[in-house]
Formats: structure tokens, C-alpha cells, sequence
């Protein structure tokens, strides 16, 4: 949770950051741009590190080096190091992002890994939900400076339970080489793999369509409906609710089937919901309880569907695995930070470029789907010819 949690919490601070180091809010803006640039290369890093060192001790160097980032962001006084610092903290925690899926991977068959998934959605998955509304009481009560603090106890509490309760889930491994051209080719040889990159973009777009909510919600809903902040609170505590229910229906579903089997109707009903809100958005019929029912149903498939891409994406992997998680996760938050970048730009007095991102990151999730499950069955179909 550390990483989107990092990245969303300080967003509405952007303000009180600006006057307190005598800056503008779109110079501020920078430093989600160079937290963006670290998340995304530091997964790319990690993934042959965990491999080569097992998953453990890299996860509490980096999550030391998260805390002392933290640390720093609270203690500079210029927004040149802010900049610095958000991306050498973005660096550091990325490795947890990198980490998790990894150990999923090595200790549960391809078949369990989506329960797995499901049930950490629970705390990874809201995570850049409750974000922006946590880090809005603190600045409102202590000041930008504290949410670093804050930042930086949570990097202290997880490297706790770390080091007491994690254990190695798999031995450092020699032979893998961290020399650039074996790196690449690790990297290569992953994203060859069929069924790799179908569903790599579908929980790419989930992803997408999820910061295009967390983008836009704020601005929909407290410029354009007038709303205060505590009752945008509410509502989006309430999309947090359905998204963590969508995590645990789909448990439920997977105790009778497999996630390629389940995954298209949930994804087919995400973008339904994603088509009307922006039809009815363009026509100007929206109201606000219909536009809240909508967002719900949607944020509950984001909870459906996100598990079961990520453990499609990961389940022909029992080497490189960390390279996998690796380039899954960097795709991930790239598209992620892109949905954001095209919510902002486009954002026209509206609430169109919210819905149209939403909408159009699932159309093309769902197409990802599609292939990759035509893959998944054309292997069943030739396994069970011979």
C-alpha cells in the first residue's frame, strides 16, 4: 500500500505546499511528476534484485531508504528538494509494490494466486482510494510538513512487521545476473511470453481507470456539485466500501470457477457502467445521486477485476518472477499517472474527461482480456487434443 498511498495522500497539501516554500502549485506539480518517474523506473530496478537477492532483505533496505526519504521531504525548504526527494521516495517504496506480488507468486500455485490478490485488496487496493481524504485532515490539522511524518511512521510500522513477521519466501539465486544485457533479457524473454502482455494491459487499464476516478472525483464533485469536503469524504469512503466488497465478491466467484472464466462479464459490466456515465455526462441528464450509483458500480468491478488480471499476468512465471511483477507493476503505474495526466488536461469545466478516461481505459482492458483468455483456451483446447 506504500507506494499509491504516498502518492495520493500528499495531493491535497499541493496548495499549502506552494505558499510554505514560496512556490506556485504547478511547480509542485513536479514533484508528482518526479514521484511518478521514480515508482516506475525503481520497479523496473527491483525486479532482478529480488530475484537475485531473494525477496526479504532488499524489502527492508528499501523501506529504511523510504523512511529517510520521508523524513527529508518534510525537512526541506525548497521545492528543487522536494523534487529530489519525492523521487528517490518513490524509488524506495516501490520495492514493497514489486515485493508483494512476487511473494504471492512463490507461494501459492496459479489457481490461488487471484484469492490471494483478492484479500490483499483489502489493504493495497484502497489504499489510493482513502489516500486524498486521510491526507486532507492532516494537512487541515497539522500542516503539508506532517504528512510526511505520517508517511514516514507507516514506513517504519510495515519495516516492523517485516523484519518480526515476514519471512524469506526465496533464497537468493546466484545465477541470476544483473549484469544490463541479462537484465534486458530477462525483460525481453517476460514480455514475449503470449500471455503476458494481454493481461498486463487489462490490469494496466484497470489501473488507469481507477486514477482517472481518484483524478477527477475531487474536482467533480466539490467544483462542479458544490459538495463540502466532509461529504466528499463520505463519498469517497463509500467508493473505497464498494471497491473493497468487488475484491472479496470476487473470492466468492473464484470457489466455483477460474478467474479467465469469470473475469470478461465483470470487465463487460465495469465498462457498461463506465459507458453510460459518460454518455449521460455528455448529454447533461447526469444528476449527482446517479452519477454516485454509477461510480460505485464501477469501483466495485475495479475490486473485481484487478486481482484476476494480476494473477493472469503473473501465472506462467516460476522464474523471473520478480521481473515480471517488476514490469507489470511499472506499466501499471505509468498508465496510471497517464489516466491522471489526460483527466487534468482535458478536465474543460466538466466532468467528461473523468468519465471518458474511465470508460475508454476499460474498453481497452477488456479487449487485452479477450485476447489473453482466447490464448488460455486455445492451450486447453490443444492440451486436451493430445
Amino acid at each position: 500500500m506504500i507506494g499509491p498511498f504516498t502518492t495520493d495522500m500528499y495531493l491535497p497539501a499541493f496548495s499549502a505546499i506552494a505558499e510554505g516554500l514560496d512556490t506556485l502549485v504547478p511547480e509542485v506539480g513536479y514533484s508528482l511528476s518526479s514521484y511518478f518517474a521514480g515508482i516506475c523506473i525503481g520497479q523496473l530496478i527491483h525486479g532482478p534484485l529480488i530475484d537475485r537477492f531473494g525477496r526479504r532483505n532488499p524489502l527492508l533496505i528499501f523501506l529504511s531508504l523510504y523512511i529517510i526519504m520521508s523524513l527529508a521531504c518534510s525537512w526541506t525548504n525548497s521545492i528543487e528538494g522536494l523534487i529530489i526527494f519525492r523521487f528517490f521516495q518513490a524509488f524506495a517504496g516501490s520495492c514493497g509494490m514489486v515485493v508483494n506480488r512476487a511473494v504471492v507468486r512463490d507461494l501459492f500455485p496459479p489457481g490461488e494466486t487471484a484469492k490471494v490478490f483478492s484479500k490483499l485488496i483489502l489493504v493495497m487496493g484502497v489504499a489510493p482510494i482513502i489516500a486524498p481524504t486521510v491526507g486532507g485532515f492532516v494537512v487541515e490539522d497539522w500542516g503539508w510538513r506532517a504528512v510526511f511524518w505520517v508517511l514516514a511512521s507507516i514506513g517504519a510500522v510495515v519495516l516492523a512487521a517485516v523484519i518480526w513477521s515476514l519471512p524469506e519466501s526465496k533464497a537468493p539465486d546466484k545465477s541470476v545476473s544483473l549484469r544490463l544485457p541479462a537484465v534486458m533479457r530477462n525483460y525481453g524473454k517476460t514480455l514475449a511470453n503470449p500471455l503476458f502482455i494481454p493481461f498486463v494491459i487489462a490490469g494496466a487499464m484497470n489501473t488507469g481507470g481507477l486514477f482517472a476516478y481518484i483524478s477527477g472525483s475531487s474536482y467533480v464533485y466539490i467544483d462542479l456539485y458544490g459538495l463540502d469536503v466532509k461529504t466528499f469524504g463520505w463519498i469517497f469512503g463509500g467508493n473505497a466500501a464498494c471497491f473493497i466488497l468487488g475484491s472479496q465478491i470476487n473470492r466468492i466467484f473464484l470457489k466455483y470457477s477460474q478467474s479467465h472464466k469469470v473475469v470478461i462479464p465483470m470487465v463487460a459490466f465495469q465498462l457498461l457502467n463506465g459507458i453510460i456515465l459518460a454518455f449521460m455526462v455528455y448529454q447533461g441528464t447526469i444528476t449527482l445521486p446517479i452519477m454516485i450509483v454509477l461510480i460505485g458500480f464501477y469501483t466495485l468491478c475495479l475490486g473485481m477485476v484487478g486481482p484476476n488480471a494480476l494473477a493472469l499476468a503473473l501465472s506462467p512465471f516460476t522464474e523471473n518472477v520478480g521481473v515480471a511483477s517488476a514490469a507489470l507493476g511499472s506499466v501499471q503505474m505509468g498508465m496510471g499517472a497517464l489516466a491522471s495526466a489526460l483527466v487534468s488536461l482535458f478536465a474543460g469545466g466538466s466532468a467528461l474527461s473523468m468519465a471518458a478516461v474511465m470508460a475508454g481505459a476499460t474498453a481497452i482492458g477488456l479487449i487485452g482480456l479477450i485476447f489473453g483468455v482466447r490464448m488460455i483456451r486455445r492451450t486447453e483446447w490443444m492440451v486436451a487434443g493430445t
